[in-house]
């Protein structure tokens, strides 16, 4: 298997075709006073340790975490895998920012206050002097833009990141951060990561053509659906499926539509006898302006799969027949 690598967006950074999610390596037990999120099928470091040795060895030099992600237990594990199995120079490192990290009224968000605070602690479980692409996680409507796209322009030019990216919002949320931007002469963000995959293609109305229109890098999140582009309808339940509240919020109510794409996914997957991941990987990558698809994996053989899935090409016939069974969706993923 060979890697393939691009640029992100319109910039000169380099990243491989395939990034690796680290929300999946933490602590499982992780909790934070005035938060709801759990992470109890997160692996352990030992466990995690694997997954980060073959992603190096596979050519994958992009790796994604949150400061939420096991409240920043995630993030600690990158670092030092990262230090272990790679020289800092060769990879590709990306965090995020927005999540309630700590009790009490400043404990989140993106105020000056948080972002601020936020990337040094960011840095500090990471190990690392800066991060390659520091990322708004959600918008924040209590915070003006302006204040947010100001604090982030100051994390760059003090260093501490050298790209800033954005994650799931509306199109019009996005085009005003670009525009507060610009008007001040501030760094832009050169990446969205929204929610993309086969069973959700609401970004194709306006987010994906705006990106288009204007160079930004995509790298999706939930590329397999929480798994459910990864496995048969039939499967049973993983740990995390059975625990993942947020996932549940995505893919709770599976109407009859999204069982038929699955259905053209097992199809397809049967004749080609291939993995279902693989396949679902193959259209995303095929998909204008995706530079990255962010895959988690919690057995070695979903990596192998993922950085299979770039060598292959489906024809016009196997991607009609993936996308036709789609309806629209309610909008999911924003919060």
């Amino acid at each position: 298997m060979t890697m393939d690598y691009v640029r992100l967006g319109n910039t000169g950074l380099t990243v491989s075709r395939i990034c690796l999610g680290c929300m999946s390596y933490g602590d499982p037990g992780a909790t934070v006073a005035g938060s709801t999120m759990r992470w109890q099928w997160a692996l352990k470091e030992d466990e995690a340790r694997p997954f980060f040795e073959r992603a190096v060895e596979l050519g994958i030099n992009f790796f994604d975490t949150a400061n939420v992600y096991s409240f920043g237990a995630s993030e600690e594990i990158t670092g030092r895998a990262l230090r272990e199995f790679t020289r800092r120079e060769e990879v590709v490192i990306a965090t995020k920012v927005h999540g309630v990290m700590r009790p009490g009224p400043n404990g989140g968000g993106l105020s000056r206050k948080a972002i601020l605070h936020e990337i040094d602690a960011s840095l500090r479980r990471l190990g690392t002097d800066y991060v390659d692409l520091y990322q708004i996680h959600r918008w924040d409507p209590a915070t003006p833009i302006e204040e947010t796209m100001e604090a982030l322009h100051d994390v760059v030019r003090m260093g501490k990141a050298r790209y800033l990216g954005a994650s799931s919002m509306h199109a019009w949320q996005f085009a005003k951060a670009q525009h507060v931007a610009e008007k001040h002469g501030w760094a832009r963000f050169v990446s969205m990561q929204n929610h993309y995959n086969l069973l959700y293609r609401e970004e194709e109305r306006e987010m994906v053509p705006l990106c288009l229109d204007q160079g930004v890098g995509l790298i999706p999140w939930s590329p397999l659906a929480r798994g459910h582009l990864a496995r048969p309808p039939k499967a049973m339940e993983t740990k995390r499926s059975e625990t993942d509240r947020f996932g549940k919020t995505l893919y709770s109510a599976m109407p009859e539509a999204d069982e038929r794409v699955i259905a053209a996914l097992e199809a397809v997957a049967g004749t080609r006898k291939l993995p279902h991941a693989q396949i679902a990987l193959a259209w995303l990558l095929q998909k204008d302006g995706v530079t990255a698809p962010i895959v988690g994996a919690t057995k070695l053989e979903h990596l192998d799969a993922a950085v299979a899935a770039l060598g292959m090409q489906l024809s016009h016939e196997e991607v009609a027949a993936l996308e036709a069974p789609y309806v629209p969706h309610h909008i999911a993923g924003f919060v």
